[in-house]
């Protein structure tokens, strides 16, 4: 079993066959009391996960938003995306399938961000970011990250795949950023930069 921390570097995965990073949310009211908190709350916020695939520097594929399977071979799956927060457990997932990642791809970044116009990481609460080892069909939580509560930012890298050789690492970053909502080429970049 591994376990990771931002303050351990990167974490070796071999054994690790699957890999999923969920992110939960909670919608809240804001500062917003009376009707309008009560109709916030009932709306929820959108918070989307996204995976971003890496060819070196370049950003190739992009799992998330309404791309669930970019890869064409189930090697990088979206769950799909929840609009709201609501309910129980992750709210959105990507699970890597090492074996089966191009071997041009040489990292995923996995990012949260408050992508659409209007939402934020304000409108949420208790936002984690779960990461688990899904070999053998059983999944077991291997890491809970949580992003600072005093960020104004909007996109939060939450961890890094690298490929290294032939096995791979992986290291949390947890990391906020200003992304440009509603610009895909900003989370690219985001991406790139991390």
């Amino acid at each position: 079993m591994i376990t990771l921390t931002k303050e351990d570097g990167p974490a070796d995965l071999d054994g690790v066959t699957h890999l999923s990073i969920g992110v939960s949310w909670d919608p809240t009211s804001g500062s917003s009391g009376g009707v309008l908190g009560s109709l916030r709350r009932k709306q929820g916020t959108d918070l989307d996960l996204i995976a971003i695939a890496m060819a070196g520097a370049d950003p190739v594929r992009l799992a998330g938003l309404d791309s669930l399977d970019p890869m064409g071979n189930g090697s990088l799956l979206h769950s799909g995306d929840n609009q709201s927060g609501k309910g129980e457990g992750d709210d959105e997932t990507v699970t890597v399938e090492f074996s089966r990642i191009p071997p041009n791809i040489t990292s995923v970044v996995f990012i949260a961000a408050a992508y659409k116009k209007g939402s934020s990481f304000q409108k949420a609460r208790n936002i984690s970011f779960k990461v688990y080892d899904a070999t053998g069909g059983s999944t077991q939580q291997v890491a809970d990250i949580w992003p600072s509560l005093l960020s104004a930012d909007n996109g939060c890298a939450v961890a890094k795949a690298m490929r290294v050789g032939g096995s791979w690492k992986l290291e949390v970053i947890n990391t906020t950023g200003k992304i440009k909502q509603g610009d895909e080429h900003a989370l690219m970049r985001f991406a790139a930069s991390k």
